[in-house]
């Protein structure tokens, strides 16, 4: 799964890195967590990075405040289920990240990970998006992640991962018509593109919004070597 996600590195990179301009004030941000907001470019604007609530909300939903908000939507079934289908078949993102926290171990003694680009660039995640409005108020965008299995990096963290897309699938995932193309691109990416290092459980608490969360601890304090032998 992904609960946790980052996104602090300069706008101008990221503008640069996606062909797309910020249409909204852009806040780095080192440790976002569901219900907040998500950079996003989306398929009916590709040349613009906008600001989307983390938590997927349908269009055919009649009250936002009993409904299921899933943040993430599992590639094998995004197809089919009805909440994710008609966003996949035509309202598909690009969520924009400079890396992703996952846990480890049993409730209580859970211990935390930061996954990124062994390279440090920031990459997208294929997402989905939504639009839910009422008459009298502006409509809300919404956002899911789309995950698959974990690949041989992360498996020994979680069993599931985010899809993360090459460079090249990006706009494949935007555009393709071919419900399998689109389909294809939803795998796991190789694992010698990432890197996972245990960080502080100051992670756990979303309000710890700041550059330390990021930092890696000492590896061997937390065993971490026996999953980069």
């Amino acid at each position: 799964m992904c609960g946790r996600t980052s996104l602090f590195v300069p706008p101008s990179v990221l503008e640069e890195r996606f062909s797309a301009e910020f249409v909204t004030e852009y806040v780095p941000r080192y440790n976002v967590a569901p219900r907040q907001a998500l950079y996003a470019v989306t398929g009916d604007a590709p040349a613009a990075i906008d600001a989307l609530e983390w938590g997927l909300l349908p269009g055919f939903v009649e009250d936002p405040t009993d409904a299921p908000r899933p943040i993430n939507a599992r590639a094998e079934t995004v197809h089919e289920k009805p909440y994710f289908r008609d966003a996949f078949a035509h309202r598909r993102c690009l969520v924009l990240a400079d890396g992703f926290y996952e846990w480890s171990g049993e409730r209580g003694t859970r211990e935390p990970y930061r996954i990124q680009r062994a390279d440090g660039d920031p990459f997208a995640f294929a997402g989905l998006w939504e639009r839910w409005s009422q008459p009298g108020e502006d409509p809300r965008r919404t956002v899911t992640i789309v995950t698959t299995d974990a690949n041989d990096l992360l498996a020994p963290i979680h069993d599931r991962m985010p899809v993360v897309l090459g460079a090249e699938e990006e706009r494949r995932w935007l555009e393709a018509g071919d419900p399998e193309a689109r389909r294809a691109l939803l795998h796991p990416p190789p694992s010698d593109e990432l890197e996972a290092f245990p960080v502080s459980t100051a992670v756990n608490d979303p309000s710890n919004d700041t550059a330390e969360v990021v930092e890696p601890l000492d590896t061997e304090q937390r065993g971490f070597d026996a999953f980069t032998d």
